[in-house]
């Protein structure tokens, strides 16, 4: 006999109290955080869809590496444990570790880039963007175009679009010094990306010498996604298709924080010897070591386990389920959403969902507050707060306005999801009387982290 709920792959050990406000109190807070939701007090949040990075429930194996952490400052036992779990899901020879996904960034853009240069990618999410253009570079995205469409249903719109690829590469020659695929396509929805897309833009790239690298910190749940909706890959493993979408490329940045199950901690990896010796050498200016990467060995303990365990399908299946049954109540009731629902988090649109806002009074950051102020949920925007704010300081709409909501791995169970549930039908049923908000203060990069707003009609909800 087949049932068919998928139940959570684990039991529960331990507990974490939290704490109930009231809508008075949330609302004294808002205006206290600047109506920004990163400038709260995580004791003040019930529901926290902030991020899923680095905000997971670690397993007992991980809790039990912890304990054979190896301190020593270099040529520790626990990163060789480290090192052995990241080769063997890639196959790339050189593994630095990081204490976060930026760091690698920030080291591996120091390496390569110059300013003037370019480097594409399906969509940049925003330390990536960051990274880029602190270089004096350009992060240019070229997804498919069905991407910037959230009603649209495709099994893979995270790809690249291999046309531009090519001619990026074909009209920039010498100003292209890598190229990256962020699996699965944060910015974009948390949409997979295909198989056939990877081994296609790998062999554009490699035809006109340019390296591909994968943003992977997601690359567990896009593998399950190959395994679920690429013909060809159904009787696989999700380690083995991990490793033919590594196959494809010359390197890797990761923030481990999210498919690799742990609270702290990423890496960068490559085939090149020169380039990662150049990259090592950065990283004992600024992080550590090159076996510890400012990371404790008992994060490399947990890291190590955490990443073969994010490759368990029940695990996976549950994962990818859990965060789909919330898009399919929220479809139900007609509350538009980036479509398919993807692997980490819900995107609402914010933009089709409340069109009386206009973007310049930033419709997905408003929803995002009321989100707060009605149910105590904290989500983010990824919009034109986000990713409005131009290089060269001019202000330009974002391509979509969403309000992700990301699933922290294996901390909520399903009664939260209902309540979020309810508290998003709740916060639809008064979406006209919502308004709009306006930016006090920002800081000119990564404006989102620290910026004040506050509402344009002195109220965030019209009486």
């Amino acid at each position: 006999m087949q049932f068919k709920t998928i139940i959570e792959p684990f039991r529960i050990k331990m507990v974490e109290p939290i704490r109930q406000t009231t809508r008075e109190e949330r609302e004294r807070l808002l205006a206290e955080a600047h109506y920004n939701l990163f400038l709260l007090k995580a004791e003040d949040v019930l529901i926290d869809l902030l991020t899923d990075s680095g905000t997971g429930a670690m397993s007992s194996g991980q809790w039990a590496g912890m304990m054979l952490g190896d301190e020593s400052y270099a040529g520790a036992k626990s990163f060789y444990k480290f090192e052995a779990a990241v080769r063997t899901i890639t196959h790339l020879k050189h593994v630095i570790p990081t204490h976060q996904g930026r760091a690698a960034e920030r080291i591996l853009f120091g390496s390569v880039l110059n300013p003037g240069d370019i480097v594409p990618n399906n969509t940049h999410f925003d330390t990536t963007r960051a990274n880029t253009e602190y270089r004096g570079a350009t992060a240019l995205d070229i997804p498919i175009a069905e991407a910037h469409d959230p009603a649209a249903i495709l099994p893979f719109k995270g790809n690249i679009d291999l046309e531009k690829l090519e001619r990026v590469l074909v009209d920039n020659p010498g100003k292209v010094p890598l190229a990256m695929i962020t699996v699965t396509n944060n910015s974009g929805g948390g949409q997979p990306v295909s198989m056939a897309n990877i081994r296609a833009a790998s062999a554009i790239c490699h035809r006109h010498n340019v390296p591909l690298f994968l943003d992977c910190c997601r690359f567990a749940e896009n593998a399950w996604f190959i395994k679920t909706r690429e013909e060809g890959y159904a009787d696989k493993t999700p380690l083995e298709i991990a490793q033919e979408m590594f196959s494809y490329v010359d390197g890797a940045t990761m923030s481990a924080k999210k498919d690799g199950m742990a609270n702290i901690g990423g890496f960068l990896a490559l085939n090149d010897d020169a380039l990662a010796q150049e990259c090592k050498n950065l990283l004992i200016l600024t992080e550590g070591f090159p076996t510890y990467g400012g990371l404790a060995g008992y994060d490399l303990e947990a890291l190590a386990v955490g990443l073969e365990e994010v490759l368990h399908e029940d695990y996976l299946q549950y994962r990818i389920r859990s965060v789909a049954y919330l898009g399919d109540i929220l479809t139900a009731n007609n509350i538009p959403i980036v479509q398919p629902p993807g692997g980490h988090a819900i995107y609402i649109d914010a933009k089709t969902m409340l069109p009386h806002i206009p973007q310049s009074e930033y419709p997905a950051w408003a929803l995002s507050l009321a989100l707060y102020l009605e149910g105590g949920i904290r989500s983010v925007e990824i919009g034109s707060v986000m990713f409005g704010h131009q290089p060269d300081g001019s202000e330009k709409p974002a391509a979509m306005e969403l309000v992700r909501l990301a699933f922290p791995r294996r901390v909520y169970t399903q009664s939260h999801v209902d309540y979020l549930a309810e508290v998003l039908l709740y916060v639809n049923s008064i979406k006209d009387d919502i308004r709009g908000v306006k930016i006090v203060e920002s800081p000119p990069m990564l404006r989102h982290f620290s910026a004040k707003m506050t509402p344009v009609h002195d109220t965030l909800l019209q009486s």
